[in-house]
């Protein structure tokens, strides 16, 4: 942080000189490079306050930790099953790119038409859940459906919930608390599905949170998937009450953790992606929709850092 603001101090000095020379020389040569040296340094001053803007707040460990990523579609039918599975490739094609990351699926299931049901998934690295949990909220989409045959423009959502990988000291969990219901796979999963009682559902009494897990091959694995679902959502309802809390003072919804915010609109026609939290559009949605998302983010944290600074 010192050696940022000694580095910004030290260019905006020199900005300082170059404009004055600007102000004062007859050479129209002169004039012409002090003007480009001027732009050079405005533009220095811009990158070196983005990069110390977040140096000044104090580092949340959690950003730290591993991801889990739930996309489920919301309004919208089977188109909005359709988009889940696109938010889905869209977040794969990102994290395939992220060094050292890695995605590890807990729970899949298909929707109609190559759609979505439901994805659960696990992403491991170096700062996943930072990078990925402004992801949070709905997603909304417009466009043509594949399955409209009169070419009309139709608009659905899907939901995205980013939750930080808890560990069993982060959140303690009674036993008496747990409902353990076993049930019979259906769909893809081996020879054990439909034959077993492989599947489990648990539902946690103090919160009515409910997950239910049936990708594993045995009933214990699947126990253990949910139970890390669980933890998660519970570690996410405790960050989510405190950004609750925090966010009162605050004029958008960044880092608010609010499931139910209509966070951004894809629209294809207009090859358009708005970001509704901080303005923030693109025209790059082929770009976007496979995976480079970079921007997006960055603009993200960058609103989210000057809201705190604000405060």
């Amino acid at each position: 942080m010192v050696e940022l603001a000694a580095q910004l101090d030290k260019v905006e000095n020199e900005l300082a000189e170059a404009r004055e020379l600007v102000s004062i020389v007859d050479d129209p040569e002169m004039a012409a490079e002090a003007t480009r040296e001027v732009t050079s340094l405005e533009a220095r001053v811009v990158e070196l306050e983005t990069k110390l803007k977040p140096a000044l707040l104090p580092h949340d460990p959690l950003d730290d930790r591993n991801a889990i990523i739930e996309i489920k579609p919301g309004t919208g039918g089977d188109e909005a099953a359709l988009f889940a599975a696109d938010l889905y490739r869209m977040y794969t094609r990102f994290i395939e790119r992220q060094p050292g990351w890695r995605r590890e699926n807990i729970s899949y299931s298909d929707g109609t038409l190559g759609g979505v049901k439901e994805a659960v998934f696990k992403v491991t690295g170096a700062g996943a859940f930072g990078a990925m949990r402004l992801e949070s909220g709905v997603h909304r989409v417009q466009r043509v459906p594949a399955t409209e045959t009169q070419g009309r423009i139709h608009t659905s959502a899907a939901t995205v919930a980013v939750l930080p990988e808890a560990e069993e000291v982060d959140v303690r969990i009674e036993d008496k608390d747990l409902r353990i219901d076993v049930f019979r796979s259906s769909g893809p999963g081996g020879q054990s599905v439909n034959t077993t009682d492989s599947a489990v559902r648990i539902t946690h009494y103090p919160t009515g949170l409910v997950v239910s897990q049936q990708d594993q091959k045995s009933q214990l694995q699947n126990k253990l998937k949910g139970m890390e679902v669980l933890r998660a959502r519970l570690l996410d309802l405790r960050v989510a009450e405190a950004e609750a809390a925090r966010s009162k003072m605050r004029k958008s919804q960044v880092g608010t953790g609010d499931r139910s915010a209509k966070i951004r609109t894809y629209n294809y026609p207009q090859s358009r992606i708005t970001d509704h939290r901080i303005g923030f559009t693109t025209h790059d949605l082929a770009g976007v929709m496979d995976g480079h998302i970079e921007p997006i983010i960055e603009a993200l944290k960058l609103a989210d850092v000057e809201e705190m600074l604000g405060e």
